[in-house]
């Protein structure tokens, strides 16, 4: 008999074997499960992926795991996100009725497990046997194990076949693919959408000499000025430059609005949504005096800290720019307000299925409310920069015209196709930028392509 420490009788348990009180977890399982509840959380809840992947404050199921599944995760969500229409569409096809309503969780566990048949280099039976798991595990999907084996295993057998099929799907959302077709046609959009299934390129800009950095990091000069870089094993800072701050990624297309303004020598420049802060250091080496503006001041200790690295020096201010009054107009402003993101799903390919068309309109409706404060700041003959990186007119486009409409004291400064070689499709009949994820074709074995963006110049002639 044995006895509680106050002499009463301890009731009996019986043991059980260790391997039953606690099975072995099966390799590869945890990284599956931690995709399949970030998939949820993107599409059902609308957060952004990147938050859900910070390796500080992210999703707890993947900062629960090592570096090397930590990547596996990132590499599943991207392609599921990527070519979720077509996933979905895949995985109809295989189904005898739909899935019962509220069936999401495993409406996620289904689709993890085709992207990595259909799209990664996943072996079938490991994708299917860590699904089955997945669903076994889950006390909602339990009853669905054997359909989750069926439509998997299934899809492997047919994988050819299936892909032929679903390649007729456009890979975004059809509320977007409708949106692109009204502004650039059918044609235009498919390509698009098309374009945005490969990840973004690696572009680095430059202090200087694009020429010779392009030929030490193994990569091309870009008409932006800039270096793209071809494929390579490693991270970025390892890379010859980096400490010296010769240099700091961002996408050619990024580049262009702080280009637009030429040399600012002895004038007063403002950067007012400012953070990260490449746009920022582009103003600088410009010649400008430049005051960044963001209303973060979190985001403005990293644009410092990014700053510093380049050995580059700004005033910086964290004020909110539709009450921000500086004592003295500026010479040169750059807007790039905040958007939908639309131009940049190949890099952020959760962006399509956290933002929707009411989310348009409200960004649009923000963005003109910025710009039209911000053209109070600036001085008779000074020019502003607005910019952003949406491929939705609503957000560029429109915003502008509607500004110009009703604003004698501003002119349209149009920018010359001849200025910019290479990138002449780029420039509209309004003497406007609108770049497209289909532009800037690159020789064998470097990445073509660019984030989409819109960028107008505008001048105080008042």
């Amino acid at each position: 008999m044995v006895l509680n420490s106050d002499g009463t009788k301890k009731p009996f348990r019986k043991h059980r074997p260790s391997a039953e009180r606690s099975a072995p977890v099966k390799p590869g399982l945890q990284a599956r499960a931690a995709a399949a509840k970030i998939l949820g959380a993107v599409i059902d809840r609308k957060l952004p992926l990147d938050g859900a992947l910070d390796h500080e404050h992210g999703n707890p199921a993947y900062r629960a795991l090592g570096e090397s599944d930590r990547a596996l995760v990132r590499a599943i969500l991207n392609t599921t996100l990527r070519h979720l229409p077509r996933i979905d569409a895949a995985i109809g096809s295989l189904l005898e009725s739909p899935l019962p309503e509220g069936a999401r969780a495993l409406q996620h566990v289904l689709s993890i497990g085709a992207a990595q048949i259909l799209y990664l280099d996943v072996p079938d039976h490991s994708a299917v046997d860590l699904a089955v798991e997945q669903a076994n595990q889950d006390p909602r999907n339990r009853r669905f194990a054997k359909l989750v084996n069926a439509v998997l295993r299934r899809l492997g057998r047919e994988k050819d076949e299936v892909l032929a099929e679903i390649g007729k799907v456009a890979p975004m959302p059809a509320w977007f693919i409708a949106r692109l077709e009204k502004a650039y046609g059918r044609d235009a959009a498919l390509a698009i959408s098309e374009s945005q299934l490969q990840p973004a390129a690696i572009d680095l800009t430059v202090k200087s000499d694009a020429e010779g950095w392009a030929k030490r990091l193994n990569g091309v000069a870009l008409p932006t000025g800039g270096v793209r870089l071809a494929a390579f094993d490693g991270g970025i800072p390892s890379l010859e430059g980096f400490d010296e701050g010769a240099w700091w990624v961002q996408d050619a297309a990024a580049s262009i609005p702080a280009r637009l303004f030429g040399d600012l020598s002895g004038k007063r420049a403002a950067d007012l949504c400012a953070a990260p802060g490449g746009k920022t250091a582009q103003l600088i080496l410009a010649g400008g005096a430049v005051t960044a503006l963001d209303q973060s001041e979190s985001r403005l200790r990293r644009l410092r800290s990014n700053l510093d690295r380049l050995s580059l020096k700004a005033e910086t201010i964290a004020a909110d720019l539709t009450t921000f009054e500086p004592a003295e107009r500026f010479d040169a402003i750059l807007l790039d307000a905040p958007c939908s993101s639309t131009g940049t799903t190949r890099r952020h390919p959760d962006v399509l299925w956290t933002k929707g068309p009411e989310d348009i309109g409200r960004l649009a409706a923000l963005q003109e409310r910025l710009l039209r404060h911000a053209l109070t700041l600036l001085k008779p003959g000074g020019t502003l920069v607005f910019s952003n990186c949406s491929l939705d007119p609503a957000e560029g486009e429109e915003v502008v015209a509607r500004v110009l409409a009703d604003t004698d004291e501003i002119e349209r400064a149009r920018i010359d196709a001849g200025d910019w070689p290479g990138l002449e499709a780029a420039i509209t009949p309004l003497g406007e930028f609108r770049t497209l994820p289909t532009m800037l074709k690159m020789p064998d074995g470097i990445a073509s392509g660019l984030d989409g963006f819109y960028a107008a110049m505008l001048r105080r002639v008042a």
